[in-house]
């Protein structure tokens, strides 16, 4: 689960997966409704057999309320608070009672300034969740991540063993930042050898666009994850087979939020920011450009028909992060591609 957002990160797929489950599900869920502001739910549960057949596929249970079992999800859309369960007969028969509840905001979430804004930022897990604590959300938050660091620094350990440049590229949807990518990998041809590691949520459109340049690519589709993390990129890495002294691109998934807080073991964050996209994207999107080592501003060959302040950019950039290097380019037209190729040969050469 992500820490940010709470998206299901278990739904994956890596090409070379055997995308094969065998399921065997029995259901018999008889449900007695009445409405009289009393609601009783009857359910029986019988066994469910799953037998999976891919062990590199993590199973995913998705919580909609208050009750759920492995294998089935059962969707109970009540705004109600239930009392205590009564278990009834080994096949779990339950009986709910509900009665009208009217949440409240918790004190730190009240309305704001004269115009009654809301930030649920402000906690102590810095967001918000219905009917989760901050604590618990912050302990979520830490084991989530710390799991996840740990195979950061072994995906680490392996890419410095073997010399590999391992670069994070980052971005919104729609930056560009695949067409930067390719324009990037025909012109560092017979220069170095070059993979990539391609995230997103479905298709392996990109994975292909990047395997016509003639560059080892593997597609992970993330399926309701926003985000790739450690464990998706040592998957896909031991499927490239890697070479000594070679370039890893990983392309994240289209997300400046939840990719920030996941470490895949890269040796930089480089985010992509397009002139299309607006010059407040570093102030509304603090923590990814925060985590970036440079900025590519991209498509600046857009300017003359936009209304973009660059250097109202380059500065709101600037103080998220002083020591972020900024790079203008247009990956199309070819602008300041020489100053990006320097900037991965000096990468390359420490």
């Amino acid at each position: 689960m992500c820490s940010t957002c709470g998206c299901a990160s278990g739904e994956r797929k890596i090409e070379g997966d055997d995308p094969h489950h065998d399921h065997n599900h029995h259901h018999d869920h008889p449900h007695d409704h009445h409405h009289d502001n009393d609601h009783h739910h009857g359910h029986d549960h019988h066994d469910h057999g799953l037998s999976h057949q891919d062990d590199n596929q993590g199973q995913t249970v998705i919580i909609h309320h208050h009750y759920y079992h492995q294998g089935d999800v059962h969707n109970h859309y009540h705004q109600y608070e239930p009392a205590p369960v009564e278990a009834k007969s080994k096949k779990h028969k339950h009986k709910h009672k509900h009665k009208h509840v009217y949440q409240t905001l918790e004190s730190s979430f009240k309305p704001a300034g004269e115009h009654h804004d809301l930030d649920y930022g402000h906690g102590e897990a810095g967001t918000h969740a219905p009917g989760i604590s901050q604590k618990r959300m912050l302990q979520i938050e830490m084991d989530v991540l710390d799991k996840n660091n740990h195979l950061a620094e072994h995906n680490r350990d392996g890419f410095n063993q073997k010399n590999i440049l391992a670069l994070n590229l980052v971005s919104s949807p729609g930056s560009g930042k695949t067409t930067l990518l390719t324009e990037t990998l025909l012109k560092m041809r017979g220069k170095v050898n070059c993979a990539v590691i391609e995230g997103d949520q479905q298709t392996t459109n990109d994975a292909q666009r990047i395997r016509e340049t003639g560059v080892p690519a593997i597609q992970v589709n993330t399926g309701k994850g926003c985000h790739l993390d450690a464990q998706m990129v040592h998957d896909a890495a031991a499927r490239l087979g890697l070479e000594d002294n070679s370039l890893l691109f990983i392309e994240n998934v289209g997300n400046l939020v939840c990719p920030a807080s996941f470490d895949l073991g890269e040796r930089h964050k480089v985010a992509v920011l397009s002139v299309t996209e607006g010059e407040d994207k570093p102030l509304k999107y603090p923590h990814m450009f925060a985590a970036a080592d440079i900025m590519l501003l991209n498509k600046i060959d857009l300017l003359p028909y936009l209304h973009f302040d660059v250097d109202a950019c380059i500065a709101n950039a600037k103080q998220v992060n002083p020591n972020i290097q900024v790079i203008q380019v247009s990956a199309t037209q070819g602008d300041g591609m020489d100053a990006w190729l320097a900037w991965l040969e000096t990468q390359l050469c420490a």
